[in-house]
């Protein structure tokens, strides 16, 4: 059975690149009828926030990607963060809470039992020289061994220092390590150039190479998928997994491609927003931040780019995954979100546009159905949510005329004149329907010998201050006859105060 694992460690927020991981393990789960676990790795006690791990949560839930094994679902900020209860038979799925139970220790023992791994006493000051050494003799930086051989004596007198050690690994110095990955096929790596990496910090905590391979192992993940730049750790995984004695539970692995900016250059705050959480923030959808981020670096056989998320979830393979780096282009999300908008009905657009309608005051006296109307009606010019409350609040609240427009329309000539008849001739409507003001201005525009433009343009003006919005006689029919004329009053007010 498929079983993969998402395991982001809690520094920050879920970046797009992490979401885009996260996306790929759970249709790939799906796709299997496999499970999807989610797996915290904060085994970096500096930089670790529960914060992070909250947000963490919070993005995975809202992009809908739930989890069979792994912390509480559905945990919210309101509640106390319980690290050592989770949902799986592999509990507690936080490595800090593992390593504090002991769970990595019996295999740092087996190492050392069977000599793959020792105690390392080298100073930061005498990493730093091998380090400066290296470079001058143009060599890649690699840990030359001095800790391997040492004598009980020697281990005693570094300890009557204070000198706290570290515990690595025993890689091999000869030969190759290589592995098939399902992206970009066979990977081999010369032994020489790899080190002896560090298996347990001074601090007794576990690295992130170490716990990741023991946690794989034990909680039987037979397919890692993660983003490329962790192909240079597969190697030393990979031999960790030998020593170990888990060479039948070696994974498959997948590594993703990078996700540049449009400039090329790998994917930063400097490109927008790089959090998830920062895009719901700003009136993205779910659903299209997932199809777009299915796009990076995967593709079907037809290019195809707007997919249902069932129809997401059965097309999803790995072998449509593709090596070179993928672009990140912002202009395309927002086309994506626009077009998933559009895809929403009228009620189901006003619900998910209420996070950004409730903090207007306006909103709070007004009822769904008054707001639906408006709402729908500028449905098409939608590209976040966070456009819905500029789009309509002039429905709903005083005028707010833009200067421009008074310049340009209401204070052309004829315009008080066209307004002032245009409202004499509205008082007697006997309707307010959209096609009966249409039919009403038009002939109202034959008689009085107007262009449609000359009268189109101040009433647009008038009624909502701002040169665009949605269809003109719709939107005449939602505000209502009363609005409209007291509005008219209004912008003729407007045009003496500047006469």
């Amino acid at each position: 059975m498929v079983r993969v694992r998402f395991a982001p460690s809690p520094t920050g927020y879920l970046h797009i690149g992490g979401a885009r991981t996260a996306l790929f393990n759970w249709l790939f789960a799906r796709k299997n009828k496999g499970t999807f676990v989610l797996r915290i790795e904060d085994t970096d006690e500096v930089r670790s926030t529960k914060d992070s791990v909250q947000a963490i949560l919070d993005s995975l839930t809202w992009m809908g990607l739930d989890w069979d094994e792994g912390p509480k679902m559905n945990l919210s900020s309101r509640e106390p963060l319980d690290v050592s209860r989770g949902q799986g038979p592999h509990a507690p799925y936080f490595q800090a809470k593992r390593a504090e139970m002991g769970m990595y220790q019996p295999f740092v023992e087996k190492l050392m039992k069977v000599g793959q791994a020792y105690h390392c006493f080298c100073s930061p000051e005498e990493l730093e020289e091998m380090r400066k050494k290296a470079h001058l003799e143009k060599r890649p930086p690699r840990y030359d061994g001095r800790c391997r051989k040492l004598s009980e004596k020697q281990k005693k007198d570094f300890e009557a220092q204070g000198r706290k050690p570290v515990v690595r690994f025993v890689m091999p110095e000869e030969g190759v390590t290589e592995f098939e990955d399902l992206v970009h096929s066979k990977v081999c790596f010369e032994n020489k150039l790899l080190y002896d990496f560090i298996l347990v910090k001074a601090s007794g905590f576990p690295t992130y190479n170490f716990a990741c391979v023991v946690d794989d192992a034990t909680m039987d993940v037979t397919h890692v998928i993660r983003g490329d730049d962790h192909i240079s750790n597969t190697p030393l995984q990979v031999q960790l997994y030998q020593a170990l004695g888990f060479g039948d539970k070696l994974p498959k692995f997948a590594h993703l491609s990078m996700i540049l900016g449009p400039d090329g250059a790998r994917l930063s705050k400097r490109h927008g927003a790089t959090s998830t959480l920062e895009y719901r923030d700003q009136g993205y959808l779910p659903e299209a931040l997932r199809n777009y981020l299915a796009l990076l670096g995967w593709s079907t056989s037809d290019s195809q780019q707007i997919f249902e998320w069932k129809e997401l979830q059965e097309k999803f393979d790995l072998s449509g995954c593709q090596k070179n780096p993928a672009t990140f282009d912002p202009a395309k999300l927002l086309w994506m979100n626009g077009e998933y908008l559009r895809k929403l009905n009228p009620e189901e657009l006003l619900s998910r546009a209420k996070p950004f309608l409730e903090p207007q005051p306006w909103f709070q006296t007004r009822s769904d159905g008054e707001v639906l109307k408006a709402v729908t009606l500028e449905r098409e010019k939608y590209k976040l949510l966070s456009e819905v409350p500029h789009l309509v609040d002039f429905f709903f609240k005083e005028v707010e005329y833009d200067p421009e427009a008074v310049q340009k329309v209401l204070q052309a000539p004829g315009a008080s004149d066209v307004l002032g008849n245009l409202k004499l001739d509205l008082q007697g409507a006997e309707s307010f329907s959209e096609k009966y003001l249409e039919d009403r201005i038009r002939t109202f525009c034959k008689a009085k010998g107007y262009k449609t433009g000359q009268v189109f343009h101040p009433i647009r003006v008038a009624v909502s201050g701002r040169t665009q919005g949605p269809s003109l006689f719709a939107m005449m029919e939602v505000m209502g006859k009363e609005k409209v004329l007291s509005r008219i009053d209004s912008a003729l007010n407007l045009i003496a105060q500047h006469s």
